[in-house]
C-alpha cells in the first residue's frame, strides 16, 4: 500500500473537511445576524451542493485528461480562492453565491477522487478501518470549524483566513504526495454511468441521500433552528461540534467491526437508529440532560451510514466503475444537500 499518497489523501480531505465545518455555519449565521430571512440563508447554504452535484459530471473528463496531481492542485486552488474572498462577498449575495458554488465544485471532485483512490489502496481485510480513517480525517476536522466559530465568534475575519491557510498547506501536500501521473484506468469501459448506480446498488444510493441530507441540515440550520428556540449562538455551534464529535469518534471502531461482522447489517442498523433520533430532535431540544448524549449517538450512527456505504462500493466495485459509483455518490451527496437546506 502506498503510504505516502495515503497520507496526502488523509491531509486533503481533512482541509476540506475543515473548510466546509466552517464555511457552512459561518455563511448561515453571518446572513442571520444580518436580518437574512431563512429562504435566502437556506437558498445560499444550498449553493455548494449544486455545485458538487456539478463535479460529479466533471470527474471522468478530467481523469481522461489531466494527472491526479494537477486535477488535485486546480481543486484546491479553487477552493482556496473561493474562501479567501468570501470576506468581501457578503454584500453581494450574487458573489457570494458564485463563491460557494466555486467551492463546492473544488470540493466535490477533490472527494470523489480522494474516496476512489483511498478505496483502491486498501487491502479487503482492512477496508473498513482504512475508509473509516479516511472519514475521521474529514469529520475530525469538520468538527474544528464549528468550534473555531463558538470560540471567536462568526464575525471574525481570522476564520476565513485559518481556512485559506489550510488550503495553501493542502497544496504543498499535494506536490509533495500526489504522483503526477494519470489514473490507470482512466480509458477502460464502464458497465455504467452516473443513472446507472442508482439502477445498480439502491439500497447504497438511499445511505448516501439520507447522509448527505442530515450532514447539510446539522450544519447549516442546526444552528439557526436551535438559536430559535432560546439557545446562545455560541450554544448552538457547539451543538454542531457535539454532533460531528460523535462521529469522528465511533467511526474507527464502526470500520473495525465492519471488517469482522456482516457490513449489511451493521449499515442498516446505523441507519435505523439515525432515523429515530433525527425524528425526535424538535422534542430532544426541549430535554437538555437528554440533548447532548443523543447528539454524540447521531453522530456516530449517521456518520457510520456513510462510511459504511463507502466500505460497500469499494468491496463491490473496481476500476473505472468505482471511479463512476464514487462520482454518483458525490451527485447524491449533492442532491442531499441541496434539498437538506432549501
Amino acid at each position: 500500500m502506498n503510504m505516502r499518497l495515503l497520507a496526502g489523501l488523509l491531509f486533503a480531505v481533512s482541509v476540506v473537511g475543515f473548510s466546509l465545518g466552517a464555511s457552512l455555519p459561518l455563511v448561515s449565521l453571518r446572513l442571520h445576524e444580518a436580518g437574512a430571512d431563512t429562504l435566502k440563508i437556506g437558498i445560499i447554504s444550498a449553493i455548494p451542493a449544486a455545485g458538487m452535484m456539478l463535479s460529479a459530471f466533471m470527474v471522468d473528463t478530467c481523469c481522461r485528461h489531466l494527472t491526479r496531481r494537477t486535477i488535485y492542485l486546480l481543486c484546491f486552488s479553487l477552493c482556496a480562492v473561493s474562501v479567501a474572498l468570501l470576506e468581501w462577498a457578503f454584500s453581494s449575495l450574487w458573489l457570494l453565491a458564485v463563491l460557494r458554488l466555486g467551492l463546492g465544485i473544488g470540493m466535490g471532485v477533490a472527494i470523489i477522487l480522494g474516496e476512489s483512490w483511498v478505496n483502491e489502496l486498501c487491502p479487503e481485510h482492512n477496508r473498513g478501518k482504512i475508509m473509516a480513517l479516511y472519514a475521521t480525517s474529514f469529520t475530525g476536522f469538520q468538527v474544528l470549524g464549528p468550534a473555531l466559530i463558538a470560540l471567536i465568534g462568526a464575525g471574525s475575519p481570522w476564520i476565513i483566513g485559518v481556512v485559506t491557510l489550510g488550503y495553501g498547506l493542502a497544496l504543498l501536500c499535494i506536490v509533495l504526495t500526489v504522483p503526477d501521473d494519470h489514473v490507470e484506468h482512466a480509458e477502460e469501459s464502464k458497465s455504467f454511468g452516473l443513472a446507472g448506480f442508482f439502477r445498480v446498488a439502491p439500497a447504497l444510493c438511499v445511505a448516501v441521500l439520507f447522509f448527505s441530507f442530515f450532514d447539510a441540515v446539522v450544519l447549516s440550520l442546526l444552528p439557526v433552528y436551535a438559536s430559535s428556540h432560546g439557545f446562545a449562538v455560541a450554544v448552538a455551534a457547539l451543538m454542531v461540534t457535539v454532533v460531528f464529535a460523535g462521529d469522528m469518534l465511533f467511526q474507527l471502531p464502526l470500520g473495525w467491526l465492519a471488517d469482522r461482522v456482516e457490513r449489511t447489517g451493521l449499515h442498516l442498523a446505523c441507519g435505523l437508529v439515525a432515523m429515530t433520533i433525527g425524528l425526535a430532535l424538535p422534542w430532544l431540544l426541549q430535554l437538555t440532560w437528554l440533548l447532548w448524549p443523543m447528539l454524540v449517538l447521531l453522530g456516530a450512527v449517521a456518520g457510520g451510514i456513510y462510511t459504511l456505504a463507502l466500505v460497500l462500493i469499494g468491496q463491490r466495485f473496481k476500476g473505472q466503475d468505482l471511479v463512476t459509483a464514487n462520482a454518483s455518490v458525490g451527485l447524491l451527496w449533492g442532491v442531499g444537500s441541496l434539498v437538506g437546506p432549501l
